[in-house]
């Protein structure tokens, strides 16, 4: 087993903050969430809202006939998978291309709620499941993402949840023979947003492409915790994550796992972090980790920085007559349009972008 365990406890009982897994996670603001001292609905607050095409089926299953495929030792998993009584699954076609995003909307009018949702995709299928998550909640979340040979899937979660809402979840992606995974993330909102976007691979050929954006304002924790385990040879992986941080005691958290094993001969893989620190007050905590156990690859690297408002783009906007505050917001737009531009929907990079400008007109960034 991987010595990197940034993503795992290593036994099922209650988090203490002295594990790794939970050393930067603020426990007494998870409201009972991960050690059972709080009761939790099962009532599934997932509902399709576009992608109306032939092509795909989404119901509601019992979970005892949809047993996991991939194992945890992940505390909020565990008791979900303890608890959950129906479980959602998404089953894309095989040999068949959804041209329109399939879109569910998570609006949770339930205050308390665990939830696992298992989306596959079908060989040589071609999709994009969008999840939007918003609302307010305290909400503990397990998807299983599974591609079978060929497949391409394009994800998207987006966290605009309102500032009151605790959301633990993983995303975990086990990755076929010649599959392509395109993963987006965004944290826009919450009180407390933990996210363990994870990946396995099971065939040669398999390629991950893991994004995210989180922006973090007054009080907000955004983590975010990826493991790519690289078990198989001939794989690829890309990490690329970007956050912004402004306002009093506003915080990111950010570790990447990489784990190539002796058998992944040929894997190429590369993780970047890159964080803006918009104000005094702010801090981003950023880890990439790499272990690699055979020289037999094409390439493995890592970086990761964390630096204050770049002075230089800001003084060239003002030089050409643009207003310092709409300077500031073209400079932090194109930060993040990189990634935020891939999602492919018009609608949803603007809303996001124009959540990110409220926000910092809030906070006087």
């Amino acid at each position: 087993m991987s010595s990197l365990t940034s993503n795992l406890l290593k036994h099922a009982d209650t988090p203490t903050g002295r594990e790794e897994a939970w050393r930067f996670t603020p426990l007494k603001r998870l409201a009972g969430l991960h050690d059972r001292e709080t009761n939790v609905v099962d009532q599934p607050s997932l509902f399709q809202k576009s992608g109306d095409q032939a092509g795909f089926s989404l119901k509601l299953v019992a979970a005892d006939s949809l047993p996991p495929i991939s194992t945890t030792d992940d505390v909020i998993v565990e008791r979900i998978r303890e608890s959950v009584s129906r479980v959602t699954l998404l089953e894309i076609n095989r040999d068949s291309e959804i041209s329109q995003p399939i879109t569910l909307n998570r609006k949770n009018s339930v205050d308390k709620e665990l939830s696992r949702t298992v989306i596959r995709a079908g060989s040589n299928s071609k999709a994009t499941v969008i999840i939007e998550n918003t609302g307010g909640s305290l909400i503990g979340e397990e998807i299983e993402i599974i591609l079978d040979s060929g497949a391409t899937l394009n994800f998207v979660t987006l966290q605009e949840w309102e500032n009151t809402t605790v959301h633990l979840a993983r995303h975990h992606a086990i990755v076929g023979r010649d599959a392509t995974f395109n993963s987006i993330t965004v944290s826009v909102g919450g009180s407390v947003v933990r996210i363990l976007p994870t990946v396995e691979y099971t065939g040669p050929g398999a390629s991950a492409e893991l994004l995210g954006v989180y922006f973090a304002t007054d009080g907000q924790h955004l983590e975010h915790r990826i493991h790519v385990d690289h078990g198989v040879p001939h794989a690829k992986s890309r990490v690329n994550y970007k956050g912004a941080l402004a306002g009093n005691q506003a915080r990111s958290v950010w570790i990447g796992d990489v784990f190539i094993r002796a058998i992944a001969e040929g894997t190429d893989t590369y993780e970047l972090n890159r964080n803006l620190l918009l104000t005094d007050g702010a801090r981003a905590d950023s880890v990439p980790n790499l272990e690699i156990e055979t020289g037999e690859i094409i390439g493995a690297g890592h970086a990761s920085t964390t630096g204050r408002f770049d002075d230089e783009q800001l003084f060239y906007l003002m030089s050409r007559g643009i207003a310092s505050e709409e300077a500031r917001r073209l400079v932090i737009r194109g930060f993040f349009s990189e990634i935020i531009g891939k999602i492919g929907d018009e609608i949803i990079e603007e809303r996001l972008m124009s959540r990110i400008d409220n926000d910092l007109a809030k906070v006087g960034a």
